[in-house]
């Protein structure tokens, strides 16, 4: 080969190389996380921890007086459970046939038909019900109870409650079970996490995650690995941080920045992504767990302010995140220094998010 024809060549190698290279870039970049559609659901009332039953094909959307039930296939309203106060979140325990909404006003966990969306019962529980789960394995629903500092348990065949937890010495936030008979729970403003056993129910190990993890709110669990996923709010010159938590020995083994105002973290098992919003300034943080102790940041989406709690549908790999769009908030005044931002009426809608 001559040195014309091998610099042909070159030119052309390095050609073909660039249409590769760009040929890649494109597919990442179509296949990058991104805000699909938007649904649109009346009201304006809150908003706080939605719930996706990916096997019954439906998602659950507490939204202030009432939980509003999806088609995650169509994204099309399916049912409605009304007359509530307070809704926080919704737990499902598909093998009786139940679910369970969190509710503050007054404080209590109400059982519904999955089917028929009917309420079955009302449980008083204590004042400010918040996080809620369903756990398989002791076939108990759990609701750490903010007002009250306490954790209480519901048999998931009658609704009925089978024990508490008092005295937890705090703000109680999200919570996991292992599935071998013991819960997590942050404390959020003392900066601790309790394990719990649930069949005892006693108080286990208590860990002080401070002054790494400020603010400990969202949870979600690794049960293979035993590890506890944790977004910490920080504040008062803490940072806001994405931490992951040995479950044995309650030691912080990695840690990574994000945004303020993260109330959600979700565990994917399959594809071991780790998605955490933050709706602070309304991004959501993916992350790759590449061993136990090592997390990769994966990419970060722009969703919206505000948009700060999600769930997984483990079947599509889609993520709903309830928002609205905020207008400027009324006057301080001495009673409410620092006010809300105001609704802007019509807005409220759930963002799909996907590749």
């Amino acid at each position: 080969m001559n040195e014309e024809s091998s610099t042909k060549y070159k030119y052309a190698l390095l050609f073909v190389l660039a249409l590769m290279v760009a040929a890649f870039r494109a597919e990442a970049q179509t296949n990058a996380y991104h805000v699909m559609k938007r649904i649109p659901i009346a009201g304006d009332t809150g908003w706080d921890y939605i719930t996706a039953d990916s096997e019954a094909r439906r998602l659950y959307v507490p939204h202030g007086t009432e939980v509003v039930v999806l088609d995650l296939d169509s994204g099309v309203i399916v049912g409605k459970i009304t007359d509530l106060k307070g809704v926080h979140g919704v737990a499902v325990a598909r093998a009786f046939g139940h679910g369970f909404i969190s509710a503050s006003d007054p404080g209590s966990v109400i059982m519904f038909d999955l089917k028929t969306l009917a309420v079955l019962g009302t449980q008083r529980v204590g004042d400010d019900p918040n996080g809620i789960i369903y756990d398989p394995k002791t076939k108990m629903v759990f609701s750490a109870d903010r007002g009250s500092q306490r954790l209480t348990a519901l048999d998931a065949r009658t609704g009925k409650i089978a024990g508490v937890i008092g005295n937890l010495g705090g703000r109680t936030e999200h919570l996991a079970a292992d599935g071998s008979g013991h819960v997590f729970l942050n404390m959020q403003d003392v900066g601790k996490l309790h394990e719990l056993d649930v069949r005892s129910y006693r108080i286990l190990k208590t860990w002080d995650l401070t002054p790494t993890c400020v603010q400990p709110s969202s949870m979600d669990i690794d049960t293979v690995h035993h590890r506890i996923f944790i977004g910490c709010r920080g504040g008062t010159g803490a940072p806001s941080l994405f931490v992951v938590v040995d479950a044995a020995s309650g030691k912080i083994v990695a840690s990574q920045p994000i945004g303020p105002g993260v109330d959600a973290v979700e565990f994917d098992s399959t594809s071991r992504f780790i998605y955490v919003a933050a709706g602070g300034k309304g991004l959501l943080f993916i992350f790759r767990e590449d061993t136990p102790d090592k997390y990769t940041l994966v990419q970060n989406v722009e969703t919206l302010p505000g948009a700060r709690t999600l769930a997984l549908d483990q079947k599509t790999g889609r993520l709903y995140l309830p928002v609205a769009d905020m207008g400027a908030p009324p006057p301080p005044t001495a009673e409410n220094p620092r006010p809300r931002q105001r609704m802007v009426p019509g807005s409220f809608s759930v963002l799909v998010v996907g590749e």
